[in-house]
This record gives C-alpha cells, sequence and structure tokens, in this order.
C-alpha cells in the first residue's frame, strides 16, 4: 500500500492521507474547497466550491497515476441538498462518463465547506 500526498491539493486537516493507493485502485480522502497553498476555504457558493473540491480531488487522482475518467465511485456531501441540481452541473464536468455516485446531506463539514468528495478510481 502506497500513501499519496501531492502539494496541488491540501495537506489533511487531520491525522489522515490524501489517498492510500493499492496496485489496482486508489482510495482518495474527502476533499473540501480549500486552497492548497493557503488552506482558506474557497468560494462563498456551491459552485465555486464544487470547483475548487473536484479540483483537488482530480490532484490528488493524479498524483495517484488515475484521473477522473478513471474513477468507479464517488462519494459525495452537501450541507444543503437545495444545492444539488447546481452541484450537480460542476460534478458533471469532471465525471462525463458518470461514475457510480452516493450522495448525502450532512449537517456540517470542516471548515464551514458545503461540499465535500471522495473517489475510488482505478489506476
Amino acid at each position: 500500500m502506497k500513501t499519496i500526498h501531492t502539494d496541488l491539493a491540501p495537506a489533511a486537516v487531520g491525522p489522515y492521507s490524501q489517498a492510500k493507493a493499492t496496485e489496482q485502485f486508489v482510495f482518495t480522502s474527502g476533499q473540501i474547497p480549500l486552497d492548497p497553498v493557503t488552506g482558506a476555504l474557497v468560494g462563498d457558493d456551491i459552485a465555486a466550491q464544487s470547483e475548487q473540491a473536484l479540483t483537488n480531488l482530480k490532484a490528488v487522482l493524479e498524483e495517484a497515476g488515475s484521473d477522473c475518467s478513471k474513477v468507479l465511485k464517488t462519494t459525495c456531501f452537501l450541507t444543503d441538498m437545495g444545492n444539488f441540481a447546481a452541484f450537480n452541473e460542476v460534478y458533471a464536468k469532471y465525471f462525463p462518463d458518470r461514475p457510480a455516485r452516493s450522495c448525502f446531506a450532512v449537517v456540517a463539514l470542516p471548515k464551514g465547506a458545503l461540499v465535500e468528495v471522495e473517489a475510488v478510481a482505478e489506476l
């Protein structure tokens, strides 16, 4: 098993890694919309935050040797299901192949984020 880290995505905000990879798969931790350099939350609406969270996720996948086209499943967390349609608009740009997905409403996310996305992908 290999630990994945890239400076193109924010450092973990707790005792976990950005991702773990086996010979065949990469399992990412959830990515929230933090700027990788400053660690600050990016955007104040769901579209901007989704774009940053998915940019971060893409960077972790690429560091592992994968990419968005190889994602098998995502798990998405939204603090407001009223943002579902706007989130989907951004999400669809990153995942045109439509991987399997679960999407949950949660009470809160770290750093006050509106969205978090994690993925399992092939290498």
